[in-house]
This record gives structure tokens, sequence and C-alpha cells, in this order.
């Protein structure tokens, strides 16, 4: 990061709302595909990230992607890759089911509590008191709105948790990865890998999608790249310590959107316990950006 790009806050913080944005619409056009036109979720993940990895190609080969290409751990890469194709799977199953977009956003905000829990169980990182009741207390605020006691509760909510973790996990294999791997590198395996890991779940639901689902497709799957896109300027435009937090407007952005289009009203505990995520997510980021080298 050059020093001309790197104290633009501003622009990063509408960057990653733009981003936020972005999925929000995403999320929405994903259950409508799914719970409401019959699109099974696996083509539909299929598409949006063939679309979308059609968009990123012209930034891919501009970037420099036989540079990209080379690596010394490619069975790594894969591997990653299988990990954010199981998480994009069970968040696609969980809109499908369908699970509220209110309540599947804010538990798949559970991700970073579950990078905290592998860097010290997996990477045999020092992790802290203070971050060990932190990430306690932003799974207590995922079992409020979870709400398993409730007669009403059904096992399909667990869905977002289960993106949450193997995201997570992809996560986890970024931090082993960085030490002999590119930023580039990184980016280019997972946008060329994801979509034929995507296909091949897909094949056993496979269905032409209608000229209506087409239109929605598109969208989302650009969406998905402008999101993408947005994310990375951001990080270019501001230290990710700072960037990070703006990550959580997609909550709100999310909630927004699930009652424009379907009419879910969160309840209040939503609230609470998005809270308490919230609050356990930004206290860990502070003490990242503290402690760099632990989680």
């Amino acid at each position: 990061m050059t020093e001309k790009n790197k104290y633009h806050p501003v622009q990063a913080a509408m960057w990653m709302v733009l981003a936020g944005a972005s999925f929000a619409v995403v999320n929405t056009t994903s259950q409508y595909l799914s719970a409401n036109l019959g699109l099974h979720s696996t083509v539909v993940a299929f598409f949006q990230y063939f679309i979308s990895f059609i968009c990123m190609l012209p930034w891919l080969l501009n970037a420099g992607l036989m540079t990209a290409l080379k690596t010394q751990r490619m069975k790594a890469h894969v591997f990653r890759v299988i990990l954010a194709v199981i998480g994009i799977q069970f968040w696609m199953a969980a809109l499908a089911y369908p699970v509220p977009i209110w309540q599947a956003i804010a538990l798949i905000m559970t991700s970073p509590l579950f990078v905290t829990m592998g860097s010290a169980l997996i990477l045999k990182e020092q992790v802290g008191l203070a971050r060990w009741m932190a990430t306690l207390v932003g799974f207590v605020g995922s079992l409020i709105i979870l709400a398993p006691w409730n007669d009403d509760f059904q096992l399909a909510a667990l869905l977002p948790v289960a993106a949450a973790f193997f995201w997570a996990g992809s996560s986890l294999m970024i931090k082993t990865m960085a030490d002999t791997e590119s930023e580039g590198s990184l980016v280019v395996y997972l946008l060329i890998l994801i979509a034929p890991f995507n296909f091949i779940l897909a094949v056993p639901n496979f269905t032409a999608p209608t000229p209506g689902m087409w239109y929605l497709l598109v969208l989302s799957g650009v969406l998905v790249a402008l999101a993408q896109w947005s994310i990375a300027k951001a990080y270019v435009k501001a230290d990710a310590s700072f960037v990070q937090p703006f990550d959580l407007i997609k909550l709100p952005l999310n909630v927004l959107a699930g009652w424009v289009v379907f009419h879910y009203v969160p309840p209040g505990a939503l609230w609470l316990g998005s809270a308490l995520i919230v609050g356990a997510t930004l206290f860990i980021l502070q003490k990242e950006k503290n402690m760099p080298n632990s989680v």
C-alpha cells in the first residue's frame, strides 16, 4: 500500500458500505430465486460465482494473472477454496430454506469468533483471557438470536452458523499461507477454483434458469463482483483495522432488504444478540490492531 493511497478513510468507508449494500441485494435475490422461484440453491451459487468470475476476469488479467498463478502450495489453495465453497453452500441452503435474512446475516457474523478459536486451538497462537471472554459473549449473542429453547426453533437456523464456521476455516488457511503466497495468488486461485467446485455440486440438481431467473442471476453475479471489488478498494484506501468495522453495516442493510422484499420483521432479540456479537467482534478487532502477531 503506497502512502498516496493509504490514508483515505472516508473513501474506504464508502467502499465498504457499497460492498455491504451489494451483498444485501445479493442475499435477497438469492433467497427469492431459491425460496420463491424454486431454483436450487446449488445452481444459484454456481451461476452467481461464474458470472462474478467473468466480471472479474479483466481485472485478473490486468493484475498479472500468470504471475499470480505461480504458487508453492497448490494443495493448500485447493483446500482453502473447498472450505470457502462449503461455506457458500451452507449459506445458500440457509437462504433457500428459507432462514429469515435478519437471522441469517446476524449469525454469519460469528465467523470472526470461530477464527479466534481456531487461531488458538489449531494454529497454537496466544489468545488472552479477554479475547476468550469476548468470544464467549459473541456466542451468547448468537444463542439469543437462535433461541433454541423456543418451540418454533428449526435446525435449519444452524446453517448460517455452519457457513460462518467453514468461512472461518478458509480465513485460517490464509494465515497459514501468508508466509509463502502473495495476496494476488490468494485472490486469483479463489476466483478461478470457486466456480468449478460450485458447478460440481450443482450438477445433481441442475435445471436451466427461466428468462426471468436470468435477470436476477446476472444482477446478483455482477453485484458479487462489485462487492469483492469494493472490499479490495476499501483495504487499499485505509488500514484494515479502520476498514473492518464498517463491514458490520451489512447487518442493518440486510435487515432492511429483507423487510422490503419479504416483509421480515425481526424481533427485539435480534438487536440484543447482534449487539453482543458486534461488541465482541469490535473488541477482538481492536486487540488484533494492538497485537498484530496474535488473535
